[in-house]
């Protein structure tokens, strides 16, 4: 289920009948990221370079363009990480857009999904953005422990991604708590397909296209369980 649902999430992506939801949500992710670029830039001058300058008065001239490189490294990095929680506030925008569009082309003969209240799409949305952003957090401090690293990245991510996603699709089909059921009696297939999502968004420049690629794959997921749940 989860191959057949990445393959037909990702055959989508630059289709003719994606191309306006995409062009959305790649053009509102790259101004979400760079709206943090300069807001990470911003507070690293205003708290980082008062106490370098205050630790470590009279550097040279050349010390200055040194910082100015790990100044940037620190902050690819950073945002880096906030690319999780970007795309978590990404797809609760434009989730029903996509959902839309794959009920509507790879399942005509099946009762369309409802789209969820603009409100608590938002709500939603918002809550998983916090709750992503502690998750990386947490997986950026276990980048420091042997043994652990990068996998806490792709754990994180993937349970989190997988969570959301798959309860975000099965919202236009169930209600609230019953989509929350169907996911934790399928924790372990929606966490794979998470991984998926998090191996996906692990890859530079594509990873702007998480949004769509992972709304797109956990409509197809939902629809696999849902048939097997009803066979």
């Amino acid at each position: 289920m989860i191959s057949n649902a990445a393959r037909a999430a990702a055959s989508r992506l630059f289709s003719p009948e994606f191309r306006s939801v995409f062009v959305k949500t790649l053009g509102l992710t790259l101004l979400a990221l760079a709206a943090l670029w300069f807001a990470i830039e911003g507070l690293f001058e205003w708290l980082a370079w008062p106490w370098i300058d205050a630790w470590l008065p009279g550097l040279p001239s050349w010390a200055g363009w040194l910082g100015v490189i790990v100044a940037g490294i620190g902050l690819a990095l950073g945002l880096a990480l906030l690319i999780a929680p970007v795309t978590a506030i990404i797809a609760g925008l434009f989730l029903d857009d996509v959902a839309e569009v794959v009920e509507r082309t790879d399942y005509p003969n099946d009762p369309p999904g409802r789209a969820m209240p603009a409100l608590r799409s938002m709500v939603l949305a918002i809550r998983f953005f916090g709750v992503v952003i502690l998750g990386n957090i947490v997986a950026l401090l276990l980048l420091l422990v042997p043994g652990i690293n990068i996998a806490a990245f792709f754990i994180v991510n993937g349970y989190l991604l997988g969570r959301e996603f798959f309860e975000f699709a099965a919202m236009r089909f169930r209600p609230e708590a019953e989509a929350r059921a169907l996911r934790k009696k399928h924790a372990v297939t929606v966490f794979l397909a998470g991984l998926v999502v998090a191996a996906f968004l692990a890859v530079p420049l594509l990873n702007l296209l998480t949004p769509l690629f992972a709304a797109a794959m956990m409509v197809h997921l939902h629809k696999a369980i849902s048939a097997r749940e009803a066979a």
